[in-house]
């Protein structure tokens, strides 16, 4: 079994990874059989790419552990089709898991064409490349981003997703269609899985929970945006890879049509906590568990670092997954607590950055 992992240095790729070493597939394969993994990652400057560099660190010596299985990575980018094509070429995969995208709602605004080249045409190469080296299944990630506006709670994937309000989430619509297309033109298996919120350690920096954080400990102020009436699905980055590892051992099965033609093997999953939490709270958990890692100081003034202020361009007021078909097809429903996980977040950031 061959897996290619695209964005394999970011937060959620490099967890993916871990997993794959740790658990020898995870219903892949049988066990004792030997897994070869390609990480894929272009190591940009999105954010700072130590964080990159301690991540794949962490998956070094994992792999150490781990001489069953091969693992390999590569410094390139999904937008490069000569790169790509290579990679198929050479090593033939059996799961492709494109999780390489350039991620963030405000950055979108201020640096479209990033998003153009790695969401679009990046895409369109794996798409490409699955084609003329077929695979046994593409999964990819979206966004509950797609949702935009919705003002109907929970997002199911039965809802239209017309209206996006960031070129960020009008990308990743776009990559649902486009792997549609393909999936129903050439017969390639794939699975779009909506994430909502993911957060943990060794996560994005440009997430809140983590930017507040960094704010807090330099005596910065945090902007708490709509005046605290956000409501966000926190999804544990455990609780994540555990639905993309199941997802990638249950390809969309192929079939034919009344036309005999390919009904398209082609499906799309939210992966969310399905219990959206007020912003507010949220911070409050947040600064409870940063005072208990030690993070900060226990008479630390929270109140005098707190701005409530407008809704900013691209947001939406409110995230939350309907995942029951994930439940369904695949008896996985994420279960890790917010409390839970931003303790384990800010254990890992005293580790980190406080030693």
């Amino acid at each position: 079994m061959t897996i290619l992992v695209t964005g394999s240095a970011g937060f959620i790729g490099s967890n993916l990874v871990l997993r794959l070493l740790e658990n020898s597939g995870a219903g892949l394969v049988k066990a004792g059989e030997p897994l070869k993994i390609v990480g894929l990652d272009n190591m940009n400057s999105y954010y700072d790419p130590a964080l990159k560099d301690y991540r794949l660190k962490v998956i070094d010596a994992k792999a150490t552990e781990h001489p069953e299985h091969s693992y390999l990575f590569v410094r390139g980018n999904i937008a490069d089709r000569e790169l790509v094509n290579s990679l198929f070429a050479e090593h033939h995969f059996d799961i492709v898991v494109n999780l390489a995208a350039q991620a963030g709602v405000r950055y979108s605004i201020e640096n479209p064409d990033a998003y153009m080249e790695s969401n679009i045409m990046g895409f369109y190469n794996i798409l490409e490349a699955c084609r003329h080296y077929p695979v046994q299944h593409l999964v990819y990630a979206s966004s509950s981003s797609v949702y935009g506006g919705n003002k109907k709670v929970p997002f199911s994937t039965d809802d239209r997703v017309d209206n996006p309000v960031s070129l960020y989430a009008a990308t990743k619509k776009s990559n649902e269609l486009m792997a549609h297309c393909y999936s129903k033109l050439y017969d390639i298996p794939s699975t779009g899985l909506r994430f909502f919120t993911v957060y943990g350690p060794a996560g994005r920096p440009d997430m809140a929970y983590f930017g507040f954080t960094n704010k807090l400990l330099k005596g910065d102020t945090i902007q708490i945006y709509n005046y605290g009436n956000c409501r966000r699905d926190f999804t544990y980055v455990d609780d994540i890879v555990e639905g993309i590892v199941r997802v990638m051992a249950g390809a969309p099965e192929r079939k034919k049509g009344e036309d005999g033609l390919p009904i398209p093997p082609y499906a799309v999953y939210n992966i969310g906590g399905g219990q959206p939490e007020n912003l507010l709270d949220f911070v409050n958990i947040l600064q409870e568990e940063l005072l208990r890692a030690g993070v900060l100081p226990l008479d630390y003034n929270f109140e005098a670092h707190k701005q409530l202020v407008p809704m900013q361009p691209g947001d939406v007021p409110t995230t939350y997954a309907d995942a029951t078909a994930l439940e369904r097809d695949f008896g996985f429903t994420p279960k890790i607590t917010l409390r839970e996980g931003l303790r384990k977040f800010a254990e890992w950031y005293k580790d980190y950055y406080l030693k």
